[in-house]
């Protein structure tokens, strides 16, 4: 039984996936770093379901925001393992740690981080990729509103 609510979550949570690059891919937030196409998207914790959130660690709350990000290898279009740090700063300069969480499904590989936000707060976002070789930092800005 605990196999088939694990086949669940990782269906669920690879359509939130899917669902997150369709929307970068008609957003286009996607950078290309170095060797990288990198792709990222922030939107609240309460468009993950219950289930896929406890599985995962995370809390859901109309105040939480999830950045997920996604590097691919810019020829073979590849998923990539890297570490990734961040922050978050806020337009009065209130800085925010990121921390992300490599979760891998079968081929992809997505970065998940978690940031508590207040209605309609700005973020100026900057996340520091390291594969061990390479370096980049990707820099954006998202706007947060409580649902």
């Amino acid at each position: 039984m605990a196999s088939s609510n694990q086949t669940k979550l990782a269906i669920g949570f690879m359509l939130l996936a899917s669902l997150a690059l369709s929307m970068t891919a008609r957003a286009e937030q996607k950078e290309t770093l170095g060797d990288w196409d990198v792709h990222y998207i922030a939107f609240n914790s309460t468009f993950i379901t219950p289930d896929i959130a406890k599985h995962y660690a995370i809390v859901r709350s109309k105040y939480n925001g999830v950045i997920n990000i996604s590097i691919l290898d810019k020829q073979t279009q590849e998923a990539q393992s890297a570490v990734l740090t961040g922050t978050a700063r806020n337009l009065l300069g209130v800085s925010k740690k990121l921390t992300f969480k490599e979760i891998s499904e079968g081929d992809a590989i997505y970065y998940l981080a978690v940031l508590p936000f207040s209605d309609q707060e700005t973020f100026r976002i900057a996340v520091d990729i390291n594969d061990g070789a390479n370096k980049q930092v990707l820099n954006f800005q998202h706007k947060f509103y409580a649902e």
